[in-house]
């Protein structure tokens, strides 16, 4: 446990920064995400050195198909998100925390440094959670990266508040940011927050130069009609047309257990829409 950095005291409250939330904290409680306490009017990260997954995976698995192909990236997460995706396929890491479970492997940023080097790994993956709700353990760990000529890539949901981008800025080389629906009202319906802050994300990360790919997985009868794919690719494109687009393949899953799997003529209607107005376009987990 440690004291965050990204809060700000409002009377007998904290205001938590880390996220798009901006959630409004009283004492002995946690926000959204579950792991950022209130503990006498400050704002404490309870898995600060508690890493719940710990893995060596290949760049692609990220998935990331335009950096450091074919390299291996350290990845780390801990309990904890600021989702409640019905389709979360971490979810027995990413929704413990809201029961009040905290648990993982105490192990310093230094520690996953060495290990990250030791395993022949190019980069440091902030993955399988959220990594904006434990961002001052990220950030502590980019550094050391940085310094060992290491790259620092985000999987994220890209539900940052422009406190912590700022705060992480010139510390993340690479992010896959999932654009999971066009949506409004899905969005917050399945995953718990607003669209508008995930395509601010994706804007401000290719203003600032950080190489992003994007990830939207193809849910039946929620996502995958032709308007709103359409709207998706059209975003995208309006960005950066050579954006990379992982379009991925739903597999029934936590509360969406009553969903059919992906017919593989859905993904390619997709990846159809995308290649009218992308340069890169993938179909995943098939």
């Amino acid at each position: 446990m440690k004291e965050c950095d990204l809060y700000k005291k409002e009377r007998d409250k904290v205001r938590c920064l880390a996220c798009a939330h901006k959630c409004l904290i009283e004492k002995d409680k946690v926000g959204i995400c579950g792991v950022r306490k209130n503990i006498n009017n400050k704002l404490y990260l309870l898995v600060y050195g508690k890493v719940a997954s710990m893995n060596v995976d290949p760049i692609e698995k990220k998935p990331l198909y335009h950096f450091f192909p074919g390299s291996l990236a350290f990845s780390i997460g801990t309990v904890g998100c600021n989702f409640r995706c019905e389709n979360c396929q971490n979810y027995d890491i990413s929704q413990a925390s809201k029961q009040g479970i905290i648990f993982g492997r105490e192990v310093s940023p230094k520690e996953i440094v060495e290990k990250a080097i030791k395993t022949k790994c190019k980069s440091i993956a902030y993955t399988y959670n959220e990594p904006a709700i434990f961002i001052e353990f990220v950030r502590e760990i980019s550094i050391l990266a940085k310094k060992k000529k290491l790259k620092n890539i985000w999987v994220t949901n890209g539900y940052m508040s422009k406190e912590a981008f700022d705060y992480m800025n010139g510390y993340i080389d690479a992010m896959n940011i999932d654009l999971k629906f066009f949506d409004e009202k899905m969005h917050f319906k399945i995953c718990g927050g607003k669209l508008q802050p995930v395509l601010e994300t994706i804007k401000r990360a290719h203003k600032a130069g950080i190489h992003i790919e994007l990830t939207t997985l193809i849910i039946p009868g929620l996502n995958d009609n032709e308007k709103d794919l359409e709207k998706i690719a059209k975003f995208i494109a309006s960005v950066d047309k050579k954006i990379p687009w992982h379009i991925s393949r739903f597999f029934p899953m936590y509360k969406m257990l009553d969903k059919p799997i992906t017919l593989i003529d859905a993904l390619e209607r997709a990846y159809k829409i995308g290649k009218k107005h992308l340069e890169y376009v993938y179909i995943g987990n098939v």
